[in-house]
């Protein structure tokens, strides 16, 4: 048996910009009603979505049944322990958030890869990812079809992000909106000028590196916009504010005098 190629990982090398939506539903079924729409990556996630270990893994067994979509896993906290059960029960792609030093840049690379270039932990046997050691030579196979994704999201990472991005082993860099511009300062305004012109500033600086930029926007201009920036990886949506949004239309639509649910026009989600 073949290691199944990291389709996400080569689109992005040759620079084909790849349409995602986020994933918090934490549910099987749903996740495969996504999956089924079309895009190009699903973010599944630990950190804000109640998930484990549990409803990761049913999440990507559905992914893997629609080839034309991608599964990123972003875990609760950057942690090797974590990062391991992950890459184990068969993710290919992680976005570890909160990153904020070359340390910890270099630190997650490492996570990633087999001794002697890294430190995860040998356990094949038991894992997904080599379906128990049915995959031909997994071991020695492995790390190449790993992407590792980086989540700047504070002035702290914004002040190391040119040292970050030159760290080896790292595929692309995701600047999240929603932290970045709370730690800025502007809570629930990242339509901020000041925090605009970060991400622009670091978009630059991520395309220069040779990486990938990644973010989240649920507003289609912004999306475009970040596009046209040149960032590879953008998420349009997000499933629950999607269905949450949809469900009182439809409600709103048959009831009389019900409140309508309130739009932050500077939300990303």
């Amino acid at each position: 048996m073949k290691l199944p190629e990291n389709r996400f990982k080569a689109a992005i090398k040759q620079q084909q910009a790849q349409i995602g939506l986020w994933i918090g539903m934490a549910n099987g079924y749903a996740c495969e009603i996504a999956a089924n729409a079309g895009f190009d990556w699903l973010l599944l996630d630990g950190e804000h979505a109640p998930n484990d270990i549990q409803t990761l893994l049913h999440q990507l067994q559905v992914v893997s049944g629609y080839p034309d979509s991608s599964a990123i896993v972003r875990p609760p906290i950057g942690n090797p322990v974590i990062i391991k059960q992950l890459l184990d029960i068969g993710a290919q792609t992680l976005l570890i958030p909160m990153v904020e030093t070359v340390e910890q840049a270099e630190e997650f690379v490492r996570a990633v890869r087999y001794p002697p270039k890294g430190i995860r932990g040998v356990g094949s046997a038991l894992a997904r990812a080599s379906r128990w050691n049915n995959v031909t030579n997994y071991l020695h196979q492995a790390d190449q079809e790993i992407c590792l994704l980086l989540q700047i999201e504070t002035q702290k990472g914004l002040q190391n992000l040119s040292e970050i991005v030159k760290v080896d082993g790292v595929d692309g860099i995701f600047i999240g909106p929603a932290d970045l511009s709370a730690s800025l300062g502007h809570l629930g305004n990242p339509a901020h000028p000041e925090v605009q012109q970060k991400i622009e500033e670091s978009i630059q600086i991520i395309r220069q590196a040779g990486k990938a930029p990644g973010i989240l926007y649920a507003d289609a201009k912004m999306a475009q916009h970040y596009l046209d920036l040149g960032c590879l990886f953008v998420a349009v949506g997000v499933d629950t504010s999607i269905l949450m949004r949809e469900l009182v239309k439809l409600a709103n639509s048959f009831k009389q005098n019900t409140t309508t649910m309130s739009a932050n026009q500077n939300s990303v989600y």
